[in-house]
């Protein structure tokens, strides 16, 4: 099996995600009945943060222990790579030392660096640019809740930020729409996107009219991490895509309420919809540590029947 790599959505096809997400239920299954599963004994997982996290590092550390193997945490304070070593020679390094590397940092163009010159699979724990893996959750979470989410509704209100990009990459993949609604001046940027079309969403002004008949209403932070020196400038000019129990309102009867966290309440989602009976966030977060452990599985071991 050749190396690959999971540095956008779009790298794997809806039919290695269908499986991912077929392998995520059984793994999280046999975790939840306290039935052992160590498929990655002796293998390592490096982790490398120029980010900060709490969610990605405890799903990806949690999720290769439960699975057997050991999970080694790295920040660019404490290494070389934070000391000007070139990321080519680190990728050298590392991938000849471990089995699997997870990164999260900035610019996309670094974790696609690393990949170039890595012997093990890497995987995008989050860039400016993208967030593959919140979203494979996120999907995950809407399949394992309502169903296929092929055909159906996601609205995007908010920044057009690393998990709107993925959204749309997404919808793509799996066949559904993306409304997306965000203050002028935050618009979609298609090519940033890494978008193969612009068939599977659409851009509308006022985000109740994005959420109308949604069956997902999803949001974000206003100031992601990287950009707090606008955030003075954010608050005023997203002060009107909140999400509030009127905006769920019109979304469809049955719709969920997603957010990757963490979340601001009173800012971009009221307490009463992200504390209400249609939000997703909880099982949405507790997904990203069954949905990760089936993506290492896959990476390492490529498609499991059992």
């Amino acid at each position: 099996m050749s190396i690959q790599h999971f540095l956008q959505f779009k790298d794997l096809s809806r039919e290695e995600l269908e499986h991912i997400f077929n392998r995520a239920g059984i793994i999280k299954k046999r975790y939840k009945t306290y039935l052992p599963y160590h498929p990655l004994i002796d293998r390592t997982l490096v982790m490398i943060f120029e980010k900060s996290s709490t969610r990605t590092r405890l799903s990806f550390e949690a999720g290769m222990q439960q699975l057997g193997g050991n999970a080694i945490y790295l920040n660019t304070r404490d290494s070389q790579l934070g000391r000007g070593e070139p990321v080519e020679d680190a990728a050298q390094v590392i991938s000849r030392m471990s089995d699997l590397v997870m990164i999260r940092t900035f610019e996309q163009e670094i974790i696609e660096r690393f990949a170039a010159n890595s012997r093990v699979p890497v995987i995008n724990g989050l860039t400016n640019e993208y967030h593959p893996c919140q979203i494979l959750a996120d999907i995950y979470t809407y399949i394992e809740q309502r169903g296929s989410i092929q055909g159906k509704t996601v609205a995007w209100i908010g920044d057009s930020n690393n998990v709107c990009n993925t959204w749309l990459q997404a919808a793509e993949v799996f066949d559904f729409n993306v409304h997306v609604s965000t203050p002028p001046g935050y618009e979609v940027e298609p090519e940033r996107a890494g978008l193969f079309g612009e068939d599977h969403y659409e851009e509308f002004p006022d985000p109740m009219d994005a959420a109308r008949n949604a069956d997902l209403v999803t949001t974000d932070v206003w100031t992601s991490m990287g950009f707090e020196r606008e955030n003075d400038a954010r608050r005023k000019a997203f002060a009107d895509w909140i999400v509030d129990k009127e905006m769920m309102s019109v979304a469809s009867k049955d719709a969920l309420f997603m957010h990757c966290l963490p979340a601001h309440r009173g800012e971009e989602v009221d307490a009463a919809v992200i504390d209400g009976p249609q939000s997703a966030v909880w099982d949405e977060a507790e997904n990203r540590l069954h949905v990760q452990k089936a993506l290492m599985e896959y990476l390492l071991l490529g498609t499991i029947d059992t």
